[in-house]
């Protein structure tokens, strides 16, 4: 058997390191690429929901830079100004909204993840007549479209009474964020070592305290996960909330909509109102993206 000669190992290990760190490099260098790309549209709203609608109206957001100058480019203050937030909040109607949101998509998200995590936990590890049958059925709903189900479920709910009201609203997107949770959290208990529960049983934890203290703590990054998931689902939505919400008392998606259709070049509102809109579910995501991560990345190494 050769040896290769100490100083070749080190000469490889050194080449090694190099194209590892150059390679480290070049990667890093296309993520942060990637980032501004994808974050320039949220900077762009940002920067002409700060400037006055006649400017708006003759320039692009990008105008408010010094490109001339030397860098780091200057800002124009007399491009800056503050007033439209301050008209969007004397704006009752966009203000109201927001919370309107908040109260679908809080409770909407909360049942999704409770309930999906229980039926999880009885698909995965509790034994019921027609368990797998059922579990197929929730799979199969997986491929149901929302718009199939719009003019049935207007009018389940015209019927019980709860059309155009929050809680149809928040019913419906639980309903149909249901079968994705109970599909992933099911998928993800499944893999805990059976041998863990067992030995939690005869310690003697019940169901219940099997579920709070064993299953929930090591479920935490796909529960957190579903979560992001679906709060962004409620928040974003506007076809949902177009037919079902209360027309008075719309979401914020819908309320910007009828900004749009009322006044045509009411950008002084649209613009801070949109960007609000939008800096809520991408301060959810950045505060939690460590579980998100963690949650997408669960089961991808043993």
């Amino acid at each position: 058997m050769t040896t290769v000669p100490e100083s070749v190992r080190g000469k490889r290990s050194a080449g090694s390191r190099l194209a590892s760190l150059t390679g480290h490099w070049a990667v890093r260098f296309a993520l942060i690429v990637i980032a501004l790309f994808w974050l320039t549209p949220t900077a762009g709203l940002l920067v002409s929901s700060l400037r006055d609608p006649a400017d708006i109206s003759i320039s692009g957001w990008w105008k408010v830079f010094d490109f001339n100058g030397s860098f780091p480019w200057i800002i124009d203050p007399d491009q800056i100004t503050w007033a439209n937030y301050d008209a969007l909040f004397q704006n009752d109607q966009v203000m109201d909204s927001l919370l309107t949101t908040v109260l679908i998509t809080v409770p909407a998200t909360a049942l999704v993840v409770v309930i999906g995590a229980l039926a999880g936990y009885a698909f995965a590890w509790m034994d019921f007549p027609g368990r797998d049958w059922w579990f197929l059925v929730v799979v199969g709903l997986l491929v149901v479209p929302v718009q199939v189900a719009l003019i049935p479920v207007a009018k389940l709910f015209g019927w019980l009474g709860i059309f155009e009201t929050t809680t149809g609203v928040i019913l419906f997107h639980a309903a149909f964020g249901l079968p994705f949770a109970v599909f992933l959290l099911r998928n993800f208990f499944a893999e805990i070592p059976r041998e863990l529960l067992e030995a939690a049983r005869l310690d003697g934890a019940g169901e219940l305290r099997l579920f709070t203290r064993v299953v929930m703590p090591l479920g935490g990054p796909a529960i957190a996960s579903l979560g992001i998931f679906q709060f962004l689902w409620v928040w974003n939505d506007m076809l949902v909330a177009l037919i079902f919400a209360d027309s008075t008392n719309p979401p914020v998606t819908v309320a910007l909509q009828q900004q749009v259709r009322q006044f045509g070049n009411n950008i002084d509102v649209l613009a801070p109102g949109a960007f609000i809109s939008m800096l809520v579910p991408l301060a959810v995501f950045f505060a939690f993206q460590k579980q998100f991560v963690s949650g997408v990345m669960a089961g991808a190494v043993k």
